[in-house]
């Protein structure tokens, strides 16, 4: 039980809901207006200072003080910030105008740590919201207003090293990238030269995953599409487990080098693809395609390519879709123009992405650890 009076938020907040102008009137629309939705807010959302449209004060809605803290009520429900400008919102918020009693930012903090619950607390047969009433009845610890303060100038110093090490991630990606155009030039205009081919003149064999599902206390771990990621790394959350006949090994084992293309997934993503660097045996979903490079090319260089832009480019226009999901098959990969450029090149290139990589490796462990700081202080206070 918390060591200090729980409130409700209605008490101690004015819950007010955002508002859609017609689309149907153009003088209501691009204004000066800020006018927030939901899908402007990510996982990482502090404070929103603009948005991405404005409205007209012919709309004539109310507009929510500097400030105000952001809740998502629907789709999704629980992504929360807080107003860094007057602005006014779609349906799809409720708006929490703190009162003298609460610290804006302690708000943000403690709401950040109910997503679950919140989501819990939803209804609808179409799809979840929660209402004005709901979130007026939500309870929560409310401390003396120093204590607020304090606990949010905690989670902000954490929160600040967080974010800098993300950063500090993000510039090495974008160095590794800014060094294979240095070193092999635009993939699209080719101003080195390199000898032009298909990905099918670089590879000695191509095959397919298995179909078969993930079964508890299966033999091999089991890769699926979502263990790849948009930015081209192995991510092993989220493991599942397969059996599968020793006929069936050779064709979907991967093995330390392998290029793994992940063939079906949506539009924005399909194509997304890594180098297996693990020497520990592992079973491939039938979404996935393994691909093992000759003596041409170097797995991390035919990697890189197709994870480049030119890559995303080129793989977003080929793809067809089935059912909802865009596909790429084997023959269609194999079909893909790429430069080739000497070996010993691509050998300096790999050497500087391992380097770099140890760099990464060191940064995410450290930030690793400032996640569970963050979640301890969540439970901490929260809990």
């Amino acid at each position: 039980m918390s060591k200090w009076e729980m409130v409700r938020l209605g008490d101690v907040c004015t819950v007010v809901t955002g508002t859609t102008p017609s689309t149907n009137n153009p003088a209501l629309w691009d204004g000066n207006v800020k006018w927030v939705t939901p899908a402007e807010l990510s996982d990482d959302s502090y404070i929103i200072y603009d948005t991405e449209r404005h409205i007209s004060k012919n709309a004539g809605l109310r507009s929510m003080p500097n400030g105000t803290v952001l809740l998502s009520s629907r789709a999704p429900i629980g992504k929360v910030a807080i107003a860094g400008a007057e602005m006014c919102c779609n349906q799809g918020f409720k708006n929490l105008i703190c009162s003298e009693r609460i610290y804006n930012k302690y708000l943000y903090r403690i709401l950040k740590s109910k997503t679950e619950y919140l989501n819990s607390l939803g209804r609808g047969a179409t799809f979840k919201e929660i209402s004005k009433g709901i979130v007026e009845n939500i309870e929560i610890p409310l401390p003396p207003f120093d204590e607020q303060q304090r606990i949010s100038d905690i989670f902000n110093s954490v929160s600040i090293l967080i974010s800098q090490r993300k950063q500090q991630i993000e510039q090495l990606d974008l160095l590794v990238k800014s060094r294979f155009v240095e070193v092999f030039g635009d993939p699209v205009t080719n101003p080195m030269g390199w000898e032009i081919g298909t990905i099918r003149d670089v590879v000695h064999e191509v095959k397919y995953g298995t179909s078969r599902p993930a079964v508890e206390g299966g033999r091999y771990k089991y890769l699926r599409m979502n263990n790849i990621t948009y930015g081209g790394q192995l991510d092993l959350t989220g493991l599942k487990y397969i059996d599968i006949p020793d006929s069936e090994e050779e064709k979907c084992v991967v093995q330390k080098g392998d290029v793994l293309f992940n063939r079906t997934n949506s539009k924005e993503l399909v194509g997304k693809t890594c180098v297996y660097e693990l020497d520990e045996p592992m079973i491939i979903a039938g979404y996935i395609i393994r691909v093992r490079t000759n003596e041409k090319v170097l797995p991390l260089y035919l990697s890189t390519v197709l994870n480049s832009d030119y890559g995303k480019a080129t793989l977003r226009a080929m793809c067809k879709s089935i059912i909802g999901q865009a596909n790429i098959n084997a023959q269609e990969l194999q079909g893909i123009c790429i430069a080739i450029p000497p070996i010993p090149l691509q050998n300096a290139f790999a050497d500087f992405v391992h380097q770099t990589d140890k760099s990464k490796f060191e940064i995410q462990q450290g930030l690793k650890q400032l996640e569970l700081q963050y979640s301890a202080l969540m439970q901490q206070y929260f809990g």
